[in-house]
């Protein structure tokens, strides 16, 4: 306690002090020294400091040969401090004013970035999630020669990646919760929507089980219907996934709902005798 003490002291006066430096920068009417005050910011990584500086000189220095390299400068401050959606907007404008520099590039892709920052948990919203997919793909489009193609591609599929895990989140709640119809087409839709991920066949096995627990909590009168659609359900993962590891236990589902439809025909055709 006695050695932290004078170490916050420490860290107070050097705080103050350095906030009523950049109080006199802000103040002056020099406009050449607040311009060099800022880049030494920026180069020192104090970007709030820097932020306040570029913004305050922005009319002075527009349409000089500076007015570029400190609107990117700018940009970055903002996503230096995570601030991506101001960031986000910033890239996006520098491309549309200067769209032929050799820093446009790199912004069309920190624009899509700045978006896949802003991708949040799982179990939200994934609008951002979806704007990065369509701004990565945009940027593969305009530029397909660009070194960054290859990351762009890879974001994108991380991105796929979170929705196809948000789609089987959403359908394995419905199973859990006993609401069986709904999973059985949550988990269809899943293994539609992502025919190419590595889980599509187990999707379609969770669909086989989930209409087989449907079927069987259904009414009688019901039943048969709803074992059929089970039945071909398993056929159709026989066509799709031949070679799937899951094939041993869709078989086992489609042996154990052949017997239980001749049980349900053998049970209807001996009450119609009774009849």
């Amino acid at each position: 306690m006695n050695r932290i003490f004078p170490f916050l002291i420490s860290l107070v006066v050097l705080l103050s002090s350095c906030s009523n430096k950049f109080g006199k920068i802000m103040k002056s009417k020099d406009y050449e020294y607040k311009y060099k005050m800022a880049e030494q910011y920026y180069a020192n990584k104090s970007y709030g400091y820097a932020q306040q500086l570029f913004e305050d000189i922005f009319p002075y220095v527009k349409g000089s040969t500076r007015y570029e390299d400190m609107y990117y400068k700018f940009a970055y401050s903002y996503y230096y401090q995570k601030d991506y959606l101001n960031a986000e907007n910033l890239f996006k404008t520098f491309v549309e004013n200067f769209p032929t520099s050799t820093r446009s590039e790199e912004c069309d892709y920190m624009r899509a970035f700045c978006y896949f920052k802003q991708s949040p948990k799982v179990e939200l919203d994934q609008t951002n999630t979806n704007k990065t997919m369509q701004l990565m793909q945009a940027f593969i489009n305009t530029h397909p020669n660009s070194p960054r193609v290859k990351e762009a591609n890879d974001l994108i599929d991380k991105c796929r990646e979170k929705l196809e895990l948000k789609e089987y989140k959403g359908a394995e709640l419905y199973f859990n919760l006993g609401y069986f119809k709904a999973a059985a087409i949550a988990f269809g839709n899943v293994s539609d929507n992502f025919p190419d991920s590595k889980k599509a066949d187990e999707y379609k096995m969770l669909v086989i089980k989930a209409y087989f627990k449907y079927a069987e909590m259904s009414y009688e009168e019901k039943q048969k219907e709803r074992f059929e659609k089970v039945i071909s359900e398993c056929n159709d993962f026989s066509e799709r996934f031949a070679d799937s590891k899951y094939m041993a236990e869709v078989s086992k589902y489609k042996t154990q709902t052949n017997n239980i439809l001749k049980n349900l025909k053998n049970e209807q055709a001996k009450k119609a005798d009774e009849r």
